[in-house]
């Protein structure tokens, strides 16, 4: 019988270990820590949820992701634009809530695209149909509108400078149109304060511009998208330079895309075509790649990312359209976060 058991034992599966990157022998400077997929990653039903749904017949199935896009963390929330249920999908890790909101009454949105959080808590969404930014408070109460139709035509990204006070919204342009540039509104009254671009291959020129960030000393990167660059302005919106080329090569980008600026300046840069982010120092040198384009969704598995962020303590959230998923990768010092208690 001890034989018996000991064989059977010897066929449980084993869980393989966590992603580390880069991979050894090199020494990891980042692990996989968790994934978002939907509330029940966060939350743990209590007894009365449970009997609650023992007397109805069962569990109500858990709300999460459909199509989930644009992604900003701080204080461990995790705000993430989701454009099929038309609303933003929150996480907040500390407090173990869930929340949607914006999906219905007013500052509803028809399709959110980027999205923006400020020091004062007030969270910026682009809403890419109604050709306007829709700002929410910390808790999704709708606050005020930026922009119109004439300001903005296919608005996609956006990004706030250190102080709160300039909302940076990137307009993608399109074949038949001129408006490849970044639209710069005052982040309380939307009025316009000026444009940044043109259409163009040349400095401070844009092709199909996508998403933004800004660094700690207000310059503002933005993925040029069809020039397979990200190009660097300072805060007043003068070119001070770029880094990256068409290529399938660490450095280089095929299908560039989500953005994300960390306390020490490291940029992370997302490419869809990829499968993966990199991320480059300050003078757009690679670093590291994380992540591998595959087909199981695991851990470290990458089939559509669209977007990343870099919250206060340097983890990394991805999101990936495909799996509808958000991935967190954290240094490999830092402490694993709890998801559940």
């Amino acid at each position: 019988m001890c034989a018996a058991l000991i064989a059977a034992c010897s066929h449980q599966p084993v869980k393989p270990p966590p992603p580390v990157y880069p991979p050894p022998p090199a020494e990891a400077r980042f692990i996989y820590d968790a994934t978002l997929r939907s509330e029940g990653d966060i939350h743990v039903p209590t007894w009365r949820e449970r009997l609650l749904g023992f007397i109805s017949g069962g569990d109500a199935p858990a709300l999460g992701f459909a199509k989930p896009y644009g992604i900003a963390v701080k204080q461990q929330r995790v705000f993430v634009t989701d454009t099929q249920q038309r609303a933003v999908v929150m996480f907040d890790i500390a407090q173990k809530r869930f929340k949607l909101f914006g999906a219905e009454g007013p500052g509803s949105l028809q399709k959110p695209l980027g999205i923006a959080l400020s020091n004062a808590r007030e969270i910026y969404v682009v809403d890419a149909s109604a050709k306007r930014v829709v700002v929410f408070d910390w808790e999704g109460n709708f606050l005020r509108y930026l922009g119109d139709k004439l300001a903005l035509q296919r608005p996609a990204g956006i990004a706030l400078d250190p102080q709160g006070t300039r909302c940076y919204v990137i307009d993608v342009g399109g074949v038949d149109s001129d408006a490849h540039h970044v639209v710069v509104l005052d982040s309380q009254t939307g009025e316009v304060l000026g444009r940044i671009g043109k259409r163009g291959s040349g400095d401070g020129e844009f092709n199909l511009p996508l998403q933004a960030s800004v660094d700690t000393q207000g310059r503002l990167y933005v993925v040029d998208g069809g020039n397979f660059r990200i190009q660097i302005f300072d805060a007043t919106g003068k070119f001070l330079r770029t880094f990256g080329s068409a290529g399938r090569y660490g450095g280089q980008f095929s299908r560039p895309k989500g953005i994300a600026i960390d306390a020490q300046n490291h940029i992370y840069v997302v490419d869809t075509a990829f499968g993966n982010f990199q991320i480059f120092d300050e003078q757009g040198q690679l670093l590291l790649p994380v992540g591998d384009r595959g087909t199981g969704g695991g851990p470290g598995q990458f089939m559509l990312p669209s977007s990343v962020a870099v919250d206060d303590d340097g983890r990394i959230y991805v999101v990936d359209q495909f799996f509808r998923k958000v991935e967190i990768i954290r240094p490999i010092g830092l402490t694993p976060m709890v998801l559940k208690q």
